[in-house]
């Protein structure tokens, strides 16, 4: 959600930082696949000219880090999101977020305002399709 707000490198940095968490708790399924495609339609065109980065998950944090609150929260929330949208949450995903959160010193309240957010987005979405179902 809003990526399409940061730049184009940071955009790249986003997706390296996803696929790093996505791809923590093994091979990636065809759900996260299609998860790190819909991130990268939402971004637009700056997305589709990504290539595959071999940066270390501390060097992609240190680099987020540097920028602004908005900035770090933006990444924080969608990478929540992400995680959470698959059926699966696994341990390896949350010490990456855990590391990610306090590479970006994002609190405790803040991360729990963010879970709220994505189960609550999550909700709105499962109502609109038992409504269109109906």
């Amino acid at each position: 959600m809003l990526l399409n707000l940061l730049s184009k490198e940071e955009k790249h940095k986003f997706i390296d930082l996803l696929v790093k968490v996505i791809n923590s708790d093994g091979p990636t399924s065809e759900t996260e696949k299609k998860i790190v495609e819909m991130v990268k339609y939402e971004m637009g065109e700056d997305a589709t000219k990504y290539r595959n980065s071999d940066a270390p998950l501390d060097k992609l944090i240190e680099y987020f880090a540097s920028k602004s609150k908005t900035t770090k929260n933006l990444v924080f929330y969608n990478l929540i999101s992400a995680s959470l949208s698959d059926e699966f949450y696994s341990v390896e995903e949350h010490m990456i977020l855990e590391e990610v959160q306090t590479g970006l010193d994002i609190s405790s309240k803040k991360k729990a305002e963010f879970m709220k957010a994505v189960y609550t987005e999550r909700d709105i979405r499962e109502r609109i399709k038992r409504i269109i179902t109906e």
